[in-house]
């Protein structure tokens, strides 16, 4: 029976290193525009307390999101050793396109997927680059994808990208503006004939009732702001309670369809949104099997990174697989969970067996 692997992953991480301290100048203001009466010392250090963000990274203005795919995708596909002539399909999951700094435009006219094939020099016309945008879960939505398209026999290699900089459409009056990084990461999924390695399961799901609009494009919180300026905005504490509330089943729901036991998992590669929020997830994920949380198995990036929407899990796979992640690591035969929530409001889960 044909199944799906991943034979190789990649990321970019740009260099521009933003630390709290950045913050400390930053008017931040109420969405009515008033001022907080605490000072910005005490703003930054309860942030640092409830999200574990001690700095993050910026892309150069050089760059645009789709080159940062194009980086993480070209070490996925050494990294694989795939001969990019040879990819069926290019899913590259973003938010908000190619985004100029300052803030403009957002430009997806061709879409980013035929940039990054367009970058890779790839002159097969049967290789299909197509854009998906699903908030934070979508690199996980484009594997799942990309399982789809080669069990039903249409593709065997291809690659799957997720990318963004979200610096570029923050409201620095904002504190949530604190939360939001760049980066990319990308990975290889081929056919594998064997059904006991690679993606077991999975499960997604869309809540759009009141829901729907837990992350939007909004205006500044600057009075002086016109409508035509948009900014990424969030209801912080509707998300927190909606992701405790329903991401534990999306992820009970693929580890039952898997067969694998509870016990047999060996790290969850979870979005990197939050870390309060990230643990109390793990919490009840493990509370609805009866279960401690293990020691160790949800590895942590975001204290460097923050929080770079789509890039954050396969960022996060590809430094684990590396070695460059401290006292973490993933062994042959290791059963994974990666798990994700974000606009839309979308979550999804993969259990997957390296």
């Amino acid at each position: 029976m044909v199944n799906s692997k991943i034979t190789g992953t990649g990321c970019y991480i740009p260099t521009i290193i933003q630390g709290n301290d950045a913050f400390l100048e930053h008017e931040f203001l109420n969405e009515d525009g008033s001022k907080f009466e605490t000072s910005n010392e005490i703003i930054i250090e309860k942030f640092k307390s409830i999200t574990g963000i001690e700095e993050r990274r910026y892309a150069s203005s050089n760059y645009s999101t789709s080159d940062l795919a194009f980086f993480a995708a070209q070490k996925a596909i050494e990294s694989s050793g795939v001969n990019p002539e040879e990819l069926d399909y290019i899913i590259l999951a973003h938010n908000f396109g190619d985004v100029n700094k300052p803030a403009g435009q957002s430009d997806i006219l061709p879409s980013l997927a035929t940039r990054v094939k367009h970058s890779l020099k790839i002159e097969n016309p049967n290789c299909v680059a197509y854009d998906i945008l699903f908030g934070c879960p979508g690199w996980i939505e484009g594997v799942i994808q990309a399982h789809a398209f080669i069990k039903s026999g249409m593709a065997k290699k291809v690659l799957v990208i997720g990318a963004e900089t979200l610096s570029r459409v923050v409201d620095k009056t904002d504190r949530d503006s604190m939360i939001f990084s760049d980066g990319a990461g990308a990975c290889i999924v081929e056919a594998n004939e064997d059904d006991a390695i690679g993606i077991l399961s999975h499960a997604t799901q869309t809540f759009s009732k009141e829901e729907a609009y837990y992350l939007y494009f909004g205006k500044s919180n600057a009075t002086d702001s016109t409508e035509d300026e948009k900014y990424i905005k969030m209801q912080g504490r509707k998300i927190y309670e909606f992701a405790l509330n329903h991401v534990p089943n999306a992820m009970k729901s693929a580890l039952d369809k898997s067969g694998v036991e509870i016990h047999d998992v060996k790290k969850v590669f979870i979005h990197q949104a939050n870390e309060k929020m990230d643990e109390a997830i793990i919490k009840r994920f493990y509370r609805l099997f009866k279960q401690q949380v293990p020691e160790g198995v949800m590895p942590m990036n975001i204290h460097e990174y923050g929080n770079s929407s789509v890039a954050t899990v396969p960022t996060l796979l590809d430094l684990v697989l590396k070695g460059q992640i401290k006292n973490q690591e993933v062994q042959k035969g290791d059963v994974v969970i990666f798990a994700s929530v974000g606009s839309g409001m979308n979550i999804n889960a993969i259990v997957y067996r390296f």
